[in-house]
């Protein structure tokens, strides 16, 4: 996963551009409500959500598996601090921090390695922490095509497995929260080869259960 990506954000810089996307502004107001001050963003690329909040006075921590979307965030977010490293292998630090917000990651892993990332994500969450997590529905135009790996898994390009997630299978994964809002989000991207193309996303937004 870390070649692909490192030669993606190589190949195409600010691949999606600098503008957040509409689930960050969604759970921007959510997060505010609720008082939260302090975030973890899991696969934060290059800062481009994440600079939503840090202008706004959260304190913000980011993730990011490649080096080169790693140097450009630090120019484009400068208020948020950036870890260079896998979400597979937290925690990078003793912190534990209000929220999360997680953007188009959970899908690009198998079965085993989704649970092995919630549980991790469970672990750096305060006692009343939150979850805001975004994933590719079932209803995306790409779901079923390429070789399936596992049900749902689709790896239509070589070394990116997508999982395409149902509400149901969603929910099923976030058992060790309580679930407060799911839907669906049209996510509107220009890029790449694709060229403009709307992406059907399901977000989930939970709290820790204390166990």
């Amino acid at each position: 996963m870390k070649e692909y990506w490192q030669k993606r954000y190589v190949k195409d810089g600010k691949i999606w551009g600098n503008s957040p996307s509409k689930t960050a502004e969604h759970v921007f107001n959510l997060f505010r409500e609720r008082n939260v001050k302090k975030i973890l963003i899991p696969g934060a690329g290059y800062g481009r959500n994440s600079k939503l909040f840090s202008d706004n006075n959260f304190d913000v921590v980011g993730i990011e598996i490649s080096e080169d979307a790693c140097n450009n965030a630090k120019n484009h977010d400068p208020d948020t601090k950036f870890i260079m490293g896998n979400v597979l292998d937290m925690p990078f630090d003793n912190e534990s921090y209000d929220a999360i917000y997680c953007f188009n990651v959970l899908h690009l892993f198998l079965q085993d390695e989704r649970n092995l990332f919630l549980k991790k994500c469970y672990s750096k969450l305060n006692a009343d922490g939150y979850v805001y997590f975004v994933v590719f529905s079932e209803k995306e135009k790409s779901h079923g095509k390429g070789k399936e790996i596992e049900i749902n898994t689709y790896e239509s390009k070589p070394g990116r497995p997508i999982h395409y997630f149902s509400e149901e299978d969603l929910i099923n994964h976030f058992k060790d929260f309580s679930v407060i809002q799911t839907g669906i989000m049209e996510d509107k991207e220009n890029h790449g080869e694709i060229g403009a193309h709307v992406h059907v996303l399901r977000y989930i937004f939970a709290k820790k259960n204390i166990r």
